[in-house]
């Protein structure tokens, strides 16, 4: 009895971890300079388009992608309905332009790979190449 409690416990305790670990978004930039570390609001403003401090350029996954709706909810606070009215409103304006879409994200990262100054957002537990650098962890 008691090693199926414990084994029991053990299955659940994987789970769990496994479940928290894989809603962990990491937001990715190909830049030279690998010190540039960003606060939650500058990741927001980038892909919201505000101003940082420096010249990244954002690219974001379709609307239906989990990672998307992840990021959306974690890091800029909005559901998706309010991010595409936002964009529809800066649009008609004509005062800024939505982040460049990629389809899933391994065209997000090579996009990055191919792009200086390119700025993603992919699951945490992707295995990204030595030339990109991770700028934003969010759990």
């Amino acid at each position: 009895m008691k090693k199926t409690c414990a084994f029991l416990i053990l299955f659940l305790l994987s789970f769990i971890s496994a479940a928290i670990a894989s809603d962990a978004i990491i937001v990715v930039a190909n830049t030279d300079d690998k010190s540039i570390q960003l606060s939650r609001q500058q990741v927001r403003n980038l892909f919201m388009g505000g101003v940082i401090p420096y010249d990244l350029k954002a690219v974001a996954l379709p609307p239906e992608n989990q990672t998307r709706v992840l990021f959306n909810t974690k890091v800029v606070g909005l559901t998706e309905s309010r991010i595409q009215s936002y964009w529809a409103q800066m649009r008609f304006t004509g005062r800024k332009t939505a982040p460049k879409e990629v389809k899933s994200e391994d065209l997000v990262l090579k996009y990055l790979e191919n792009n200086d100054g390119a700025v993603g957002y992919l699951p945490a537990g992707i295995a990204l190449p030595n030339d990109l650098t991770i700028i934003y962890t969010i759990q």
